[in-house]
């Protein structure tokens, strides 16, 4: 979920109500704000907001059914989860391409921390920023290359 997201607002107490009965169910429920953990986002490919997710045993399977409290309680009461089909294995959060993909986020993350700390910081203009870095990707491409 997102703090600005409408959807996440709008299934805030569903979900809520949902952890609050986790124990009855014998699972675990969270939530991760995927401004705070970009890494995960990328990890577990979330491309829309909210993403829920069910996992058992080390396999992951995307939850697409009915945001209502019922509804998530009989996916897990009802082990309508088995019916689901698992995330491949190149895409599951566990993968080597995952790892590599949560990376990439972090990398994104820390190149917006550098240029916000030349422009906001230092004063440096925009484009002087975004020059330094065109050099700086310059400089590793070659470097690589020798």
């Amino acid at each position: 979920y997102a703090p600005w997201c409408a959807a996440c607002q709008q299934i805030e107490l569903t979900w809520e109500s949902f952890a609050e009965e986790s124990e009855h169910l014998g699972i675990t429920v969270g939530k991760v704000d995927v401004t705070q953990e970009p890494g995960l986002s990328g990890r577990f490919f979330v491309t829309t907001l909210p993403t829920i997710y069910h996992a058992n045993d080390g396999v992951f399977r995307r939850y697409r059914g009915s945001r209502t409290l019922e509804d998530l309680q009989g996916y897990v009461l009802e082990r309508k989860w088995k019916a689901v089909e698992p995330v491949a294995g190149w895409r599951s959060p566990s993968s080597i391409m995952m790892h590599g993909m949560a990376g990439l986020f972090h990398l994104s993350g820390w190149i917006r921390q550098i240029h916000s700390y030349l422009t906001g910081t230092l004063g440096i203009h925009v484009w002087i920023s975004y020059a330094i870095f065109f050099l700086a990707t310059l400089l590793i491409g070659l470097f690589l290359g020798l």
